[in-house]
């Protein structure tokens, strides 16, 4: 389980959120992306990685990946990993 120092941001995705997991993982890698912080061409850790990471099952890491690619900014290569193939447009891109 993920512990928090005082003054940390709380984690960007949690099971009391009223969103499914995954989305919550793919929402947040979707603003990365958005904000450029994930550049185009980028890497995303695999799949165990980015479940670390969250904190959350590999399952939900597997359907937030799957939930990108369906969204259009990742693609997946196999035996290569999946990467950013384009920038999520934001309001403020209009």
């Amino acid at each position: 389980m993920l512990t928090r120092r005082a003054g940390e941001a709380p984690p960007p995705v949690g099971p009391t959120r009223a969103a499914y997991v995954y989305m919550q993982v793919a929402d947040h890698v979707a603003g990365q992306i958005a904000a450029g912080r994930l550049s185009l061409g980028a890497r995303l850790p695999g799949e165990r990685d980015l479940a670390e990471q969250y904190g959350v099952a590999i399952g939900a890491a597997r359907r937030a990946i799957q939930e990108l690619r369906d969204r259009g900014p990742l693609i997946t290569l196999p035996a290569k990993g999946s990467f950013v193939a384009q920038r999520q447009s934001t309001d403020s891109d209009s």
